[in-house]
């Protein structure tokens, strides 16, 4: 097949059709229509082979999280996803490849009715990487309101993906680690919570190169200190089973890729954010505080700040 085939075959069917849409895929540019009132939010990741998944990773794997990182960081805004474009290099036009990979990124976009309205193809060594467009019918949450008093809390549970790693080479993984690597594979972006909490916190982030590290951006951003106690991170079952504690902690906190949120709540909204999360059927565990000050302390059960420890993922 050649790139116009290609796109025919398999990522026109992910187009849709919408009111919001007035082009697509098929010329050079999409046209898109943002109702009176709101605004848009645009996030963009790049996966690389090798560097940010594994070269044998499954095709639909690989089109699931790609959608997925982009999700949860529009979640993280509190933003609606609503349109996406796709940049995807490959060594060869592999029809087997790009059909798994294209049913994929449709499993992860299609839930919130995102419409892939166009993109590009070009040949070299694998990299993809999806540009998501969303819309906000309010303020944006963003990394930089965060104030002392805050009560600091994430979703689900924390270190999963980076336990996954570990196991990425075992050929008849037990129910554990099948589920650690489902986890790494094919993350759950919170958006039904961003939407929830939008109203109710202060500020937010994804939880993508790492706890410890993540909530220093915030810290930096809204010139404060955070306090979180390390035996408080939320710990799946099969990460406690899998792992030490001491190992658990240190993946849930200084791990990445879980794509899990981070939220400072003020105490007055937090019993409402929590009800929030109970209703979603997510878990929200509240984790420590903002203070005032600077950078994240991350106390151990003696009292001993490890945050120095967990520094998380650093792309360069």
């Amino acid at each position: 097949m050649d790139e116009f085939e290609l796109i025919a075959r398999c990522f026109a069917p992910l187009g849709g059709a919408a009111d919001d849409v007035v082009l697509g895929i098929g010329d050079d540019a999409a046209v898109l229509a943002v109702p009176p009132g709101q605004t848009l939010a645009v996030a963009v990741d790049t996966l690389v082979s090798g560097v940010h998944f594994p070269p044998a990773i499954a095709p639909a794997d690989l089109g699931f999280r790609l959608a997925a990182v982009n999700l949860s960081d529009l979640a993280a805004m509190g933003a609606r996803p609503r349109w996406a474009t796709l940049a995807l290099t490959l060594p060869a036009a592999d029809e087997a490849f790009v059909t798994g990979f294209a049913q994929g990124l449709g499993e992860a976009l299609q839930p919130y009715r995102v419409c892939l309205v166009g993109g590009d193809t070009t040949r070299g060594p694998l990299t993809v990487s999806l540009q998501l467009m969303g819309l906000l019918e309010r303020p944006a949450l963003t990394r930089a309101g965060a104030r002392a008093g805050d009560v600091v809390a994430v979703s689900g549970t924390l270190g999963d993906a980076r336990a996954a790693l570990d196991l990425l080479e075992l050929d008849e993984p037990d129910e554990d680690a099948r589920y650690l690597l489902a986890r790494y594979f094919r993350p759950t972006a919170r958006v039904a919570l961003g939407l929830a909490l939008g109203p109710l916190a202060h500020a937010a982030i994804d939880v993508s190169d790492g706890l410890v590290a993540d909530l220093g951006h915030i810290a930096r951003a809204s010139g404060v200190a955070i306090d979180v106690e390390l035996e408080r991170l939320p710990l799946s079952p099969a990460l406690a089973r899998r792992c030490s504690r001491a190992g658990a902690l240190a993946h849930a906190a200084g791990g990445g890729d879980d794509y899990e949120l981070a939220v400072c709540v003020p105490p007055t909204a937090w019993p409402a954010a929590r009800a929030a999360a109970v209703q979603l059927g997510v878990a929200l565990t509240a984790i420590g505080q903002v203070t005032a000050g600077a950078g994240v302390r991350c106390h151990d059960a003696a009292g001993n700040d490890r945050a120095g420890d967990l520094a998380g993922y650093r792309h360069f």
